[in-house]
C-alpha cells in the first residue's frame, strides 16, 4: 500500500493526531496534540476562535510532520484565508461540532489549514 493511501486510511480512522511544527521564532520543533477534521473530501486543522501558536508556526514554515499511530509523515500546510473557501469548509465542519460557537465566530477568528499529503 502506498504511503499516501496508508496516511488517508489512518486519517480516516484517527481524529486525534500529533503535529510537529517548526517554531517561527525559535526555529525548534514543537510537537502538540490536536484534532484533524474532514470537509469537502479533504483533511484540515482548525480550532475554536482565537490565536494559535501552531497556526503561526505553519504560516511561517508550512512544512510539518503529521504523527499518526503507525506513521510519521512529512506534509505541507496550506493556510486558508480566502473568505469563500473558509465559508465552504466551516459551513460543513462547524455544524458537526456540538461544542462549537456560531459559524460567524469561526469564520472571523479560527485558524484553518488544509493538510496536503505528499
Amino acid at each position: 500500500m502506498a504511503v499516501t493511501d496508508r496516511a488517508r486510511q489512518a486519517l480516516d480512522q484517527q481524529q486525534t493526531v500529533d503535529i510537529t511544527t517548526i517554531g517561527r521564532r525559535s526555529g525548534r520543533p514543537r510537537r502538540i496534540e490536536t484534532w484533524r477534521y474532514t470537509a469537502a473530501g479533504r483533511y484540515w486543522l482548525t480550532g475554536s476562535p482565537g490565536a494559535r501558536d501552531w497556526y503561526a508556526n505553519l504560516v511561517a514554515n508550512p512544512e510539518f510532520t503529521l504523527h499518526l499511530t503507525d506513521l510519521d509523515l512529512a506534509v505541507r500546510a496550506r493556510p486558508v484565508t480566502d473568505p469563500d473557501e473558509r465559508l465552504q469548509v466551516f459551513s460543513e465542519l462547524v455544524p458537526t461540532l456540538s461544542w462549537a460557537d456560531s459559524l460567524e465566530s469561526w469564520l472571523a477568528g479560527s485558524p484553518l489549514v488544509e493538510i496536503q499529503l505528499p
